[in-house]
């Protein structure tokens, strides 16, 4: 079966026909790495989300792979290096979505500063032995003295700075990330619908039975699978309760707020990283993208609709506040804000971070220095790892365990059901892997089947097949391809990033040309080929999370709103009551992305 939004009706009857060996539960990133693997590893698989595909957490990142380097300050090692293992392994399988570039962390006078130019020197070797970056490699680290920090970074604060670490780190698009893993879970035989709300999970025979509501119809059937994974996110606790499993709440949301503003307002040569200036252990990125610059995050506990998350006049007034002290001629205020949003983070509960430490230390320059020449050691062969973690031991005065919990995930199975919490984008192809591990166990022992689990660090995502060794020069080739056909070279090369391998269906439906009113034939085929093959059924799944649009191209909205609205009723059937429930629905979220109440209280 195609992957095309008309045919949800068949995909449905596919559900209710069919029973499954997996059922997943939640369509985020999370849910759909685990749908790639179980269905590339030969098993029957259903992913069901009650909203569209990422339309939780896994649109509402900081839109980052991001390496945690700060964690080596707290002596965690195996976060780190498991991280930027496991940011290796995403690029390999998606290399058309995160792209490599600096990230620039000033240095500053102040007790409280989480590096110091030394530590900072240290921490980066680390970083980059831990990330094989080679020492040719245009990436590797560098640390800049504060005069020439001041000539890198001009709008940046100067006061008290001591220095610019330079390093390696990965943009990301996080909502292109997960589309493209379950439409290749679906090139594979898995069965994906959207907007599927699961209400009850109950045994059935050996297996489960999960009833549904499709929010849309509000028809209610049942699945049937084998086994259910719970891959909810912020939901988790409330898919452990419909399922009457004894697990207790895990999950304490908190949430993360961006602003978006033009580029030219807050020009930054690279990602910007750095603490807070408040002494509450937040860091705050700035990151430039597609002409703009966003910034953020907030990280506050949340108790609120966890549907609907809002950007409040708190969040704003906090980051313009650490925005503005940073860069003080700057001068940024809500009427810059072009776009935003906010997401929940779904920690595992109790104290801790977003990335499993849960214990404050403190490492002095010398014990980094100590720790980075054992490292030195160990990765010429001159030690054993266990010196390092004996190391680790004496300088946390406790345990350092490479568990999954250490690394802000666990997978729990309870009772027929892999419950799988916490988590963070980058180790998304980690927690599914460990996922199909524990699905492996449970065939063999209840089901007497065998699983031959898919080498998930080498097969690629849709849009991923491709040499991920020379990712621009293939991406160029792409682009190149669809300027034969009249693509302007900047809409080529658009085009060629979000869609990498796919870009020749794109080129499919160019030769057709078929142009929409108002709309141009490049701009027409990427609408259809998101509703036939990406699963788009409301203009805020297209302008948000299939394009970013919303976020990252405000000015081309006014022009292709209706456009496309139009040409969605068209294609989609809509009636004259959808589409006017479609437009409002749109409208609505447009206009809080774009924080037009806020704006309007600040007059």
């Amino acid at each position: 079966m195609g992957f095309k939004s008309s045919q949800r009706i068949a995909a449905i009857e596919n559900l209710k026909e069919n029973d499954f060996d997996v059922v997943i539960i939640g369509a985020g990133i999370t849910g759909a790495g685990i749908a790639l693997q179980t269905a590339a590893s030969g098993l029957r698989t259903a992913i069901i989300d009650m909203q569209d595909f990422a339309e939780g957490t896994s649109s509402r990142s900081t839109k980052l792979v991001h390496g945690g380097i700060r964690y080596l300050k707290t002596f965690d090692v195996d976060v780190v290096a498991d991280t930027v293992s496991e940011r290796a392994r995403v690029q390999h399988v998606a290399p058309h979505i995160p792209r490599p570039a600096h990230m620039l962390m000033p240095l500053y006078d102040d007790a409280e500063a989480t590096f110091t130019p030394m530590s900072a020197e240290i921490a980066m070797e680390i970083y980059d032995k831990l990330a094989e970056v080679p020492a040719d490699s245009p990436f590797v680290h560098r640390l800049l003295s504060a005069e020439e920090a001041r000539d890198y970074l001009p709008m940046l604060d100067h006061k008290g700075l001591v220095g610019l670490a330079i390093y390696l780190d990965y943009q990301n698009n996080d909502a292109r990330l997960t589309i493209e893993n379950i439409k290749q879970a679906v090139h594979d035989g898995a069965v994906a619908v959207s907007h599927l709300k699961a209400t009850a999970v109950v045994a059935d025979g050996d297996g489960k039975k999960i009833s549904v509501e499709d929010t849309f119809t509000k028809e209610l059937f049942d699945i049937k699978g084998k086994v259910v994974i719970n891959a909810a996110g912020p939901w988790h606790d409330t898919i452990t309760k419909i399922a009457d499993e004894e697990t207790k709440d895990t999950i304490r949301p908190t949430k993360g707020v961006h602003l978006v503003i033009n580029q030219d307002r807050l020009p930054v040569p690279n990602t910007v990283y750095f603490d807070s200036g408040f002494h509450d252990g937040r860091m705050i990125f700035v990151i430039p993208r597609a002409n703009k610059t966003y910034f953020g995050t907030t990280d506050t506990d949340y108790t609120g609709d966890y549907l609907h998350p809002k950007v409040e006049q708190v969040d704003v007034d906090y980051l313009l506040a650490t925005i503005n002290n940073h860069f003080p001629k700057a001068h940024i205020t809500i009427d810059d804000v072009q776009a935003s949003w906010a997401g929940l983070r779904p920690l595992i509960g109790g104290a801790g971070d977003y990335n499993g430490n849960t214990t404050k230390k403190t490492a002095s320059d010398e014990s980094l220095h100590e720790l980075g020449a054992n490292i030195d050691k160990y990765f010429n062969n001159e030690i054993e790892r266990q010196e390092i973690d004996d190391q680790l031991k004496q300088l946390t005065s406790g345990d350092k365990s490479a568990s999954s919990v250490s690394r802000g995930f666990q997978i729990k199975v309870e009772n027929g059901i892999v419950n799988v919490s916490g988590g963070k984008l980058t180790d998304y192809r980690l927690m599914a892997s460990e996922t199909l591990t524990a699905l492996t166990e449970i065939f063999a022992d209840k089901f007497a089947t065998d699983i031959t689990p898919v080498d998930s660090t080498t097969y690629p995502v849709s849009g991923g097949h491709f040499d991920f060794q020379n990712v621009d020069a293939e991406l160029e080739k792409y682009a190149e391809m669809l300027e034969e056909y009249d693509v302007n070279e900047v809409k080529a090369k658009e085009i060629a990033n979000l869609y990498g391998s796919n870009t020749p269906q794109i080129i499919e439906y160019i030769k057709t040309g078929v142009s929409a009113p108002k709309l141009s034939v490049a701009e027409t085929s990427m609408l259809h080929y998101a509703i036939d093959k990406e699963f788009v059924l409301r203009p805020i799944d297209y302008f948000l999370r299939r394009t970013n649009y919303l976020l990252f191209k405000s000015e081309d909205l006014d022009r292709l709103e209706t456009p496309v609205i139009n040409e969605m009723a068209k294609i989609l059937d809509w009636s004259d009551e959808t589409k006017q429930a479609m437009t409002e629905e749109y409208t609505r979220l447009r206009d809080e992305a774009q924080l037009r109440a806020l704006k309007k209280e600040t007059e």
